[in-house]
């Protein structure tokens, strides 16, 4: 019997650029990630506003996460699937999603408000790590049909703990199927500190134990983001089989809007993570290199605010709802009794 061998241990220490390991990416798809970073802080803010005016539900914040929210998006091609978390519609922007239907969800007039096969990003998964069986699953049917796909299933500290993330890693280990998971570190699974969670040496050895090969990166270093991911998706695409990175990140804000995130961490954590901005850092790597001035960047905002007024005005226009939609997305073929349904509905609606 075979006995495979780890051969990719991760650093002992998160991956920063310069990096003798991990070259720099292009400055384009620097500026890009910029621009996009920018571009989702303040859909993120806008969102936020959002929930407090009653235009929402629950909004969770991704602010402080950008860098890992756009280097998945930027990481992957139009061909490959992103399996998401309620948090990342940050992400969900990046990729060229219609903003509106992504929060489409979060206002509850849907499961989901965007079309999974055409945007080829499963639906916003709220359970924690149910959406890593469901990427393992697609990616190992796409290889065994022969095709140029991979799966990048985004996810957080807390679902690491989860049982059907360590089945994802077990069967896409033994199947090699090509897909990436993203464990966004942002500290806490709600409330629960990382030490509460784990005492290995970093969440990402946690796919040691499976023959994954894994890394851990500086969540807040864009740079060093998309350099990972870059090796990681490579190594899926050209059949090496699955990849964990985890991301070293911080959550800003609180849980959503329904928790309290002061009555579990102090105000001086938050500040030590202000420091290490994602936004400011990656800003003045690019000033740095004569690849951003003062011009660019005052366009980028004025962009991102753009962005930010289309969504707030499409947002305050009430949802069109018609009850019938209830029984069209139920089965492919409607089945006698929901017909029957239907009708009684429709009856009912004429009588009004």
């Amino acid at each position: 019997m075979e006995v495979q061998t780890v051969e990719w241990l991760p650093s002992s220490s998160p991956v920063q650029l310069p990096d003798p390991n991990h070259p720099e990416p292009e400055p384009s798809r620097l500026l890009a990630a910029y621009r996009a970073m920018v571009v989702g802080r303040r859909f993120d803010a806008q969102a936020t506003t959002l929930t407090k005016q009653g235009r929402l539900a629950v909004y969770p914040s991704s602010r402080g996460q950008e860098a890992c929210q756009v280097g998945a998006a930027l990481s992957i091609g139009a061909q490959d699937w992103l399996f998401p978390t309620y948090r990342d519609s940050m992400a969900l922007v990046t990729r060229g999603i219609d903003p509106v239907e992504v929060l489409t969800l979060l206002r509850g007039d849907w499961h989901c408000g965007y079309d999974v096969p055409s945007t080829r990003t499963a639906p916003q998964c709220t359970p924690l790590a149910t959406q890593t069986l469901h990427a393992v699953g697609l990616a190992h049917g796409e290889a065994r049909k022969g095709r140029d796909t991979v799966a990048l299933a985004l996810i957080g500290d807390g679902a690491t703990s989860e049982g059907d993330f360590h089945e994802a890693l077990n069967f896409a280990a033994v199947f090699r199927a090509p897909v990436v998971f993203l464990v966004q570190n942002n500290g806490y699974a709600i409330s629960v500190p990382l030490a509460k969670q784990s005492v290995a040496p970093s969440l990402a050895h946690k796919g040691i134990g499976y023959g994954v090969r894994s890394e851990q990166v500086d969540g807040n270093d864009a740079a060093a983001v998309l350099s990972v991911l870059d090796t990681a998706v490579a190594h899926a695409r050209s059949g090496g089989g699955p990849f964990l990175v985890e991301a070293h990140t911080y959550r800003m804000e609180a849980h959503t809007n329904a928790d309290d995130a002061g009555r579990y961490r102090s105000a001086e954590e938050v500040e030590r993570w202000r420091q290490r901005d994602p936004i400011e850092r990656l800003e003045r790597r690019l000033r740095e290199s004569g690849h951003l001035d003062d011009t660019a960047v005052e366009q980028i905002a004025a962009e991102a605010e753009e962005f930010a007024a289309q969504v707030r005005s499409r947002m305050q226009v009430e949802p069109s709802a018609d009850p019938a939609d209830l029984f069209r997305h139920v089965y492919a073929e409607p089945t006698p009794q929901l017909t029957e349904q239907l009708a009684q509905l429709r009856a009912e609606q004429e009588a009004l």
